[in-house]
């Protein structure tokens, strides 16, 4: 069974491909020497080009926007983000190591980490919950106050029927998800095979996560 769900994985990936060009390519961190009070932590999904990827590059965008009087910043989680779904551990690996480093030369600057469908796992398995697809670092116990949103679209989490607020009681009340109606990745129900595992960018899931986002900083 578990074979058979991550080769549906690995097939849906495909579809990610198409879009994934429109991705901003390299690392997005807005100002390296800087520390900025809030950094965006994401991870892209599968088969897309290195960089925030099809949902975390909007996602930055809004909440620089509704955070204005705030510097944000962002982080693309270097990993491979292979079609055969075995990259996730070392993406948390990378995920944890640069929040631990960020943390040590910034002091005062806050996190909001997530992820789409594979960078959903990456983001799991960051945060210490356990999956099929690997293991790896993750974050440490004492930056956990400084980490104020965890996001997820699309997250194959959802096919063991779990959520990050139902496995994480240290993350789950600051975490916000989103499965959608036909995306298969996440156990959505529903017609409309792949279009909904594509659709968050465009949906208006991307705005909700941003205010999320804004919301969590601004009370902490």
């Amino acid at each position: 069974m578990v074979h058979n769900r991550r080769r549906k994985l690995t097939l849906l990936a495909c579809a990610v491909v198409g879009l994934a060009g429109t991705a901003v390519a390299g690392n997005a961190t807005a100002d390296a020497a800087a520390c900025s009070d809030l950094e965006i932590v994401f991870a892209r999904g599968s088969g897309e080009a290195p960089g925030l990827g099809i949902t975390g590059t909007p996602l930055v965008s809004d909440v620089k926007s509704a955070l204005s009087s705030a510097s944000v910043s962002s982080y693309a989680v270097n990993y491979a983000a292979s079609y055969d779904q075995t990259s996730a551990g070392p993406g948390a690996t990378d995920m944890s190591n640069h929040i631990k480093s960020t943390a040590a030369a910034c002091p005062d600057t806050k996190f909001a980490i997530g992820g789409y469908s594979q960078g959903a796992s990456v983001t799991d398995i960051a945060i210490g919950i356990r999956t099929y697809l690997g293991t790896g670092q993750t974050i440490p116990t004492e930056l956990t106050p400084r980490v104020v949103a965890v996001i997820a679209f699309g997250n194959p989490l959802g096919l063991y029927g779990q959520t990050i607020k139902t496995a994480s009681p240290t993350y789950g009340p600051k975490s916000l998800e989103f499965c959608n109606r036909g995306d298969t990745v996440c156990g959505g129900t529903g017609t409309g095979p792949g279009y909904g595992h594509l659709s968050y960018a465009t949906d208006g899931s991307v705005d909700q996560a941003a205010a999320f986002i804004a919301k969590q900083y601004n009370a902490s």
